[in-house]
């Protein structure tokens, strides 16, 4: 934002590491996702960000997946009301199952701060969205893998113990013959 000094220092550091991890395909990814569940497209000569920072995007994809997850989407362009919508978004995302350590802060975007974060949300919805009944959109992000539990008796964990170390896998001899630390070399 304007109003913000630039950073300096150990911020620069982080500002520059955070703007390194930006990838413009994973971006055209989540955005092709976005457009092909909400049914609009992008504002035309809008960058990526420029078209979420206002979050009425964000709220309309959710309502898509939970419909009516955000009652009431603010289209003014006053400050409070565009980080409101983020806000909602971010609520109705973790309500839906998204883990919270794949959400974002409302800073992150608005302030375009961690706009990798925003890309790594859209992907932990699409990975959310699949594992749901009845979700037959689109596909974004490899699916996410189903609890395996195993469950061992208590004979099975006892013969687990009686195991010794070298009948996991051959050693095929293993000896110090080849170890020359300290040796002198010979020519």
């Amino acid at each position: 934002m304007s109003f913000r000094a630039r950073p300096s220092g150990l911020n620069a550091c982080i500002a520059r590491k955070i703007a390194g991890k930006r990838d413009p395909q994973k971006e055209a990814e989540a955005q092709a996702w976005i457009v092909e569940l909400i049914g609009e497209k992008f504002p035309e000569g809008v960058a990526y960000e420029d078209a979420l920072k206002d979050g009425v995007i964000l709220c309309k994809l959710i309502n898509v997946l939970v419909p009516g997850s955000v009652k009431r989407i603010n289209a003014q362009k006053m400050p409070f009301k565009q980080m409101e919508n983020i806000g909602n978004f971010l609520t109705a995302v973790q309500g839906y199952g998204v883990p919270a350590s794949d959400l974002f802060q409302t800073v992150d975007l608005y302030e375009r701060r961690n706009i990798p974060a925003v890309t790594q949300c859209f992907f932990a919805m699409g990975r959310v969205a699949q594992t749901k009944p009845g979700y037959d959109g689109p596909i974004i992000g490899p699916r996410q893998a189903a609890r395996n539990e195993r469950e061992f008796s208590e004979e099975q964990l006892r013969q687990g113990e009686a195991v010794i170390s070298l009948q996991y896998g051959s050693n095929k001899g293993a000896t110090q013959a080849g170890q020359n630390f300290g040796l002198t070399r010979h020519m």
